[in-house]
Protein backbone atom coordinates (compact mmCIF):
# COMPACT_ATOMS: atom_id res chain seq x y z
CA UNK A 1 0.00 0.00 0.00
CA UNK A 2 0.93 3.36 -0.44
CA UNK A 3 1.55 6.20 2.03
CA UNK A 4 -1.70 7.78 0.34
CA UNK A 5 -3.52 4.47 0.80
CA UNK A 6 -2.71 4.17 4.74
CA UNK A 7 -3.47 7.29 5.53
CA UNK A 8 -6.89 6.39 4.03
CA UNK A 9 -7.79 3.73 5.48
CA UNK A 10 -6.78 5.13 9.33
CA UNK A 11 -9.03 7.70 8.64
CA UNK A 12 -11.96 5.43 7.47
CA UNK A 13 -11.10 3.53 10.40
CA UNK A 14 -10.86 6.38 13.21
CA UNK A 15 -14.45 6.64 13.64
CA UNK A 16 -14.78 2.56 14.61
CA UNK A 17 -11.34 3.51 16.74
CA UNK A 18 -12.64 6.30 18.67
CA UNK A 19 -16.35 3.93 19.31
CA UNK A 20 -14.35 1.12 21.07
CA UNK A 21 -11.79 2.93 22.27
CA UNK A 22 -11.37 1.22 26.07
CA UNK A 23 -14.17 -0.82 25.38
CA UNK A 24 -14.17 -4.53 26.45
CA UNK A 25 -14.25 -6.49 22.72
CA UNK A 26 -13.83 -10.79 22.79
CA UNK A 27 -13.21 -12.26 19.85
CA UNK A 28 -13.92 -15.91 18.99
CA UNK A 29 -10.39 -17.79 17.42
CA UNK A 30 -11.03 -21.00 15.80
CA UNK A 31 -11.17 -23.29 12.94
CA UNK A 32 -9.35 -23.55 10.02
CA UNK A 33 -7.85 -19.93 10.86
CA UNK A 34 -5.91 -22.24 13.66
CA UNK A 35 -3.72 -24.24 11.03
CA UNK A 36 -2.30 -21.78 8.41
CA UNK A 37 0.26 -20.27 10.23
CA UNK A 38 1.00 -17.38 7.82
CA UNK A 39 -3.04 -16.36 8.79
CA UNK A 40 -2.40 -16.92 12.42
CA UNK A 41 0.64 -14.62 12.69
CA UNK A 42 -2.37 -11.83 10.75
CA UNK A 43 -4.90 -12.52 13.18
CA UNK A 44 -2.63 -11.87 16.09
CA UNK A 45 -1.02 -9.03 14.76
CA UNK A 46 -4.41 -7.65 14.01
CA UNK A 47 -5.28 -8.24 17.49
CA UNK A 48 -2.19 -6.49 18.40
CA UNK A 49 -2.86 -3.59 16.47
CA UNK A 50 -6.80 -3.29 18.59
CA UNK A 51 -4.99 -2.96 21.67
CA UNK A 52 -2.39 -0.40 20.51
CA UNK A 53 -5.54 1.88 19.65
CA UNK A 54 -6.77 1.61 22.79
CA UNK A 55 -9.50 -1.42 22.43
CA UNK A 56 -8.96 -3.98 25.38
CA UNK A 57 -8.89 -7.85 23.58
CA UNK A 58 -10.02 -10.85 25.04
CA UNK A 59 -9.01 -13.77 22.74
CA UNK A 60 -11.19 -16.70 23.64
CA UNK A 61 -9.81 -19.73 21.07
CA UNK A 62 -11.24 -23.54 20.55
CA UNK A 63 -8.75 -26.07 20.01
CA UNK A 64 -8.40 -25.84 15.66
CA UNK A 65 -9.39 -28.93 13.87
CA UNK A 66 -7.28 -31.22 15.71
CA UNK A 67 -9.01 -30.98 18.81
CA UNK A 68 -12.57 -31.53 16.98
CA UNK A 69 -11.45 -34.19 15.20
CA UNK A 70 -10.25 -36.07 18.24
CA UNK A 71 -13.76 -35.41 20.01
CA UNK A 72 -15.61 -36.58 16.68
CA UNK A 73 -13.51 -39.93 16.96
CA UNK A 74 -14.60 -40.29 20.12
CA UNK A 75 -18.36 -41.26 21.07
CA UNK A 76 -17.86 -40.35 24.73
CA UNK A 77 -15.25 -37.99 25.91
CA UNK A 78 -14.24 -39.60 29.19
CA UNK A 79 -12.10 -38.15 32.08
CA UNK A 80 -8.96 -39.03 29.97
CA UNK A 81 -10.19 -37.46 26.92
CA UNK A 82 -11.24 -34.43 28.99
CA UNK A 83 -7.46 -34.28 30.07
CA UNK A 84 -6.30 -34.55 27.19
CA UNK A 85 -8.10 -32.08 25.47
CA UNK A 86 -7.57 -29.62 28.49
CA UNK A 87 -3.80 -30.11 28.34
CA UNK A 88 -3.92 -29.29 24.53
CA UNK A 89 -6.10 -26.33 24.60
CA UNK A 90 -4.69 -24.54 28.04
CA UNK A 91 -1.06 -25.90 26.83
CA UNK A 92 0.25 -25.83 23.34
CA UNK A 93 -2.58 -24.19 21.38
CA UNK A 94 -3.45 -20.68 24.38
CA UNK A 95 0.85 -20.76 25.01
CA UNK A 96 1.33 -21.05 21.42
CA UNK A 97 -0.92 -18.33 20.72
CA UNK A 98 0.41 -16.08 23.70
CA UNK A 99 3.89 -16.95 22.21
CA UNK A 100 2.35 -15.00 18.63
CA UNK A 101 1.35 -12.28 20.26
CA UNK A 102 4.40 -11.79 22.32
CA UNK A 103 6.64 -12.00 19.70
CA UNK A 104 4.77 -8.99 18.16
CA UNK A 105 5.51 -6.62 21.05
CA UNK A 106 2.43 -7.55 22.50
CA UNK A 107 1.64 -8.54 26.37
CA UNK A 108 -0.67 -11.80 26.90
CA UNK A 109 -1.55 -14.05 29.53
CA UNK A 110 -3.08 -17.68 28.42
CA UNK A 111 -5.42 -18.31 31.03
CA UNK A 112 -7.94 -21.54 31.18
CA UNK A 113 -11.46 -21.11 31.84
CA UNK A 114 -10.60 -23.59 35.11
CA UNK A 115 -8.25 -20.71 36.16
CA UNK A 116 -10.34 -18.48 39.23
CA UNK A 117 -13.23 -20.67 38.54
CA UNK A 118 -14.04 -17.92 34.85
CA UNK A 119 -15.64 -20.81 33.36
CA UNK A 120 -18.34 -22.70 35.79
CA UNK A 121 -19.67 -25.99 33.88
CA UNK A 122 -21.94 -28.56 34.59
CA UNK A 123 -22.53 -32.01 32.69
CA UNK A 124 -24.20 -32.05 29.61
CA UNK A 125 -25.56 -34.94 29.71
CA UNK A 126 -24.62 -38.64 31.05
CA UNK A 127 -24.29 -39.74 27.10
CA UNK A 128 -21.63 -37.64 26.16
CA UNK A 129 -19.01 -38.08 29.55
CA UNK A 130 -17.11 -35.18 29.83
CA UNK A 131 -19.15 -32.51 27.64
CA UNK A 132 -20.61 -29.47 29.64
CA UNK A 133 -22.74 -26.59 29.28
CA UNK A 134 -21.54 -22.91 30.30
CA UNK A 135 -23.56 -22.05 33.72
CA UNK A 136 -21.99 -18.86 34.85
CA UNK A 137 -18.86 -16.88 33.85
CA UNK A 138 -16.69 -14.99 36.22
CA UNK A 139 -15.62 -11.81 34.47
CA UNK A 140 -13.10 -10.84 37.58
CA UNK A 141 -10.02 -12.60 36.50
CA UNK A 142 -10.56 -11.17 32.77
CA UNK A 143 -10.68 -7.70 34.29
CA UNK A 144 -8.05 -8.23 36.56
CA UNK A 145 -5.61 -9.15 33.59
CA UNK A 146 -7.08 -6.28 31.17
CA UNK A 147 -6.37 -4.09 33.79
CA UNK A 148 -2.68 -4.92 33.69
CA UNK A 149 -2.38 -4.39 29.93
CA UNK A 150 -2.42 -7.54 28.89
CA UNK A 151 -4.40 -9.41 26.32
CA UNK A 152 -6.48 -12.72 28.03
CA UNK A 153 -6.40 -15.94 26.03
CA UNK A 154 -8.41 -17.52 27.36
CA UNK A 155 -8.66 -21.72 26.60
CA UNK A 156 -12.62 -22.62 26.56
CA UNK A 157 -12.12 -25.83 29.29
CA UNK A 158 -14.62 -24.97 32.41
CA UNK A 159 -15.05 -26.75 35.43
CA UNK A 160 -17.63 -27.88 38.00
CA UNK A 161 -17.64 -27.46 41.35
CA UNK A 162 -15.83 -30.53 42.23
CA UNK A 163 -13.09 -29.02 39.55
CA UNK A 164 -13.94 -31.84 37.00
CA UNK A 165 -13.11 -30.65 33.26
CA UNK A 166 -15.54 -29.89 30.81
Amino acid sequence: MTIDQRAEVLIQALPYIKAYNQKIVVIKYGGNAMINEDLKRAVMGDLLLLTLVGVKVVLVHGGGPEITDLLKRLRVTDREAADIVQMVLAGKVGKGLVGYIQSMGGKAIGLCGMDGHMIEARKLDDVHGYVGEIVNVNTQPILDVLEKGYIPVISTVGCDNEGNPY
